[in-house]
């Protein structure tokens, strides 16, 4: 079993060969924490809005998201200031008016997978 670390090479195996195939899936450590920490930014649905309506609008106000998701202008500050610490967002100056992009393509490219939802009719 080549692949397996050290310290559980005394572990027996019921099948060295789909072990060693496992190990190969699961990869580097530090790139499984990566992808873990992305998902737990999509697994918040107000993020999530936002995401997706930053992915699909382009650069966006703060006003505008909080107008486009329903959420109040200081949660949307508070969530953008998070996903901008984690490089899902950035953040550009345009005159007076901040406005945010999507800046991880990994992410995006989840978002992207992501098929629209039918939106509810207005009244009329």
């Amino acid at each position: 079993m080549h692949l397996v670390p050290a310290d559980r090479a005394h572990q027996r195996a019921i099948d060295e060969h789909t072990v060693c195939h496992a190990i190969e899936g699961i990869g580097d450590p530090q790139h499984v924490r990566t992808w873990a920490e992305r998902f737990a930014l999509l697994a918040d649905p107000g993020r999530l809005s936002l995401l997706l309506a930053v992915h699909k609008a382009g650069p966006i106000a703060v006003s505008d998201l909080a107008l486009a998701t329903g959420i109040r202008d200081t949660a949307v500050s508070q969530a953008l200031r998070l996903l901008r610490a984690s490089g899902a967002v950035q953040a550009d100056k345009d005159g007076r008016i901040v406005r945010y992009s999507l800046r991880d393509p990994e992410i995006a490219r989840l978002l992207k997978a992501i098929p629209p939802a039918a939106t509810a009719p207005s009244p009329t």
